[in-house]
C-alpha cells in the first residue's frame, strides 16, 4: 500500500506494507508511480515544492515482494524494465527537490529508491547491500552504478559475494548517502530539513539537480560543466525568485520565495 499526504508545500511518500517490510510487487510498484504521478501534478501548480519518501514499520523497503513468485515463470525483464526502471526514472526527474529517510532494510528494488532520491539521510541501524548471493541472483535496480561509483569495484564485489550488510553509519563513512541519524531522530529531523527546502527557491533548486545528474551522467569536464551553470543562471535570473533573494540580501532580512522559476 502506498499512501500520499501533501500539506505545507510538503508531498510525504509512504511506503505502507509493514508486515512485509514494504517489499514492493507490481501493484506497489503501480501505486508508487501513481503517488509521483499526483506529486508531480501537484508541484506544477506550485502546491508542492519538496518531496519525502518514507517506510513504516521496522524498515524502508526489503525489496522485490518474491513471496507468491515462481522462478519458472518469472518475467524479471518485465518487472525490472518494464516496471522498475521507468519508475525511478520518474521519481530522479522529479520537478522539485526530493529526499529519503531511510532506516532498516534498504536493499534491491529498495535501494534503487535510495538511488533514485537526491538526498538520502539513513538511520544508524540501516542495512544496505546485496543479499541476492542467498537467492542465485544479482544486485539490480541500479545498485551496481551506485555501489562501483561510490566504493570501488573492490569493494563491491566484496559486497555482492559475501552477502554482508553495511550499518547506516558506514553506508555514509563510505559515501553512499548523505547523513546518519540515530533511528529515533531519523524522521523528525528529516522532515525539518525537507521543511525548510520546501521554503526555498525551487527554481533554483531544479537547475542545480539539473546540473548534477548532467555532470554525473555525460561526465562533463569543469569548463562544459561552467558553460551550463553560466547558461542556468542567466536563466533564472529573470525569475522572482532571484529578485527577492537579491532583494532580501540588500535589505538584510530573510527572503521570502514564491518557489517558482519565472
Amino acid at each position: 500500500m502506498i499512501d500520499l499526504k501533501i500539506a505545507d508545500g510538503v508531498a510525504e511518500v509512504v511506503l505502507n506494507a509493514p508486515e512485509k517490510m514494504n517489499a514492493l510487487d507490481e501493484a506497489a510498484l503501480s501505486g508508487l508511480s501513481s503517488a509521483y504521478d499526483d506529486a508531480a501534478a501537484a508541484a506544477a501548480r506550485g502546491e508542492v515544492r519538496a518531496l519525502l519518501l518514507r517506510g513504516e514499520g521496522r524498515g524502508f523497503c526489503a525489496g522485490r515482494d518474491i513471496s507468491g513468485v515462481v522462478p519458472a515463470d518469472d518475467d524479471v525483464q518485465g518487472y525490472l524494465g518494464g516496471l522498475v526502471e521507468p519508475l525511478l526514472r520518474k521519481m530522479s526527474a522529479f520537478p522539485a527537490p526530493t529526499f529519503a529517510a531511510v532506516h532498516g532494510a534498504c536493499l534491491g528494488v529498495g535501494l534503487g529508491l535510495a538511488i533514485a532520491t537526491d538526498v538520502v539521510y539513513v538511520a544508524d541501524n540501516a542495512k544496505v547491500g546485496s543479499p541476492f548471493a542467498n537467492l542465485g541472483a544479482t544486485l539490480d535496480s541500479g545498485g551496481h552504478w551506485l555501489f562501483t561509483e561510490r566504493l570501488g569495484a573492490h569493494r563491491t564485489l566484496d559486497l555482492i559475494y559475501t552477502a554482508e550488510l553495511m550499518g547506516g553509519a558506514e553506508a555514509v563513512r563510505s559515501g553512499l548517502f548523505s547523513r546518519a541519524m540515530p533511528a529515533d531522530e531519523l524522521l523528525e529531523s528529516t522532515r525539518a530539513i525537507v521543511a525548510r527546502a520546501a521554503s526555498g527557491a525551487t527554481g533554483a533548486f531544479v537547475a542545480s539537480k539539473e546540473l548534477v545528474a548532467s555532470i554525473r551522467d555525460r561526465r562533463l569536464g569543469l569548463w562544459e560543466s561552467m558553460a551550463e551553470e553560466n547558461a542556468a543562471q542567466a536563466e533564472l535570473c529573470g525569475s522572482a525568485d532571484y529578485a527577492e533573494g537579491f532583494k532580501a540580501f540588500q535589505e538584510k532580512r530573510k527572503p521570502v520565495f514564491r518557489g517558482t522559476a519565472t
